[in-house]
């Protein structure tokens, strides 16, 4: 989209900044995960950011880092990204009950698991570390390694109709949507 998606503007504030918010209603701490150089909107100062060991490992070497940044009282993270600024905090608070006593609850639809949409026990970190280290680094192979309960859409509809909370911005015209779904103009 010409710039980076953390950045860019959604309504008065960058995108990363309204995902920070939103989870900030229902989660503590935060933690952001970035790029080695990548850079970050302001964000508040509670906010915990780590940096991803390498570069190009996709979803699992983020959540490498954002497990390994956890503070040690905390046992489960809730892993999404910043490009969801249309995020129903109702969603997020029932995924973490759904977890119950599994190792990861994870949004599956029509067979296709959303990773970053998911509760990770910080207990999966050992199975997280093995996969990176044999590039096994598709998170497919991390719900198989840990016990993982899969969501259906159907559990989430009551509190996310639309399921707005998995609708990631890949496009201009997926961004101008949810700009126009939020009650937004685009920026200049």
């Amino acid at each position: 989209m010409g710039t980076s998606k953390a950045t860019l503007p959604f309504g008065p504030e960058s995108m990363l900044q309204r995902v920070v918010r939103l989870l900030g209603r229902v989660v503590s701490p935060i933690v952001v995960v970035a790029a080695q150089n990548q850079i970050l909107p302001e964000l508040p100062e509670e906010i915990i950011v780590a940096r991803d060991e390498r570069e190009s490992r996709g979803p699992l070497e983020g959540l490498r880092a954002g497990l390994k940044a956890l503070p040690a009282h905390v046992g489960a993270a809730y892993a999404t990204s910043c490009d969801v600024p249309l995020l129903v905090t109702g969603f997020v608070e029932r995924m973490i009950e759904l977890l119950g006593s599994h190792d990861i609850a994870v949004m599956e639809i029509d067979g296709f698991a959303h990773p970053l949409s998911a509760v990770y026990r910080r207990g999966v970190l050992p199975h997280v570390e093995a996969l990176l280290a044999a590039d096994k680094l598709r998170p497919a192979f991390l719900f198989d390694a840990a016990d993982t309960r899969r969501v259906r859409p159907e559990e989430m509809r009551s509190l996310d109709p639309d399921l707005r909370t998995l609708r990631n911005l890949n496009t201009r015209e997926d961004y101008l949507a949810a700009l126009a779904d939020a009650g937004f103009q685009p920026a200049g």
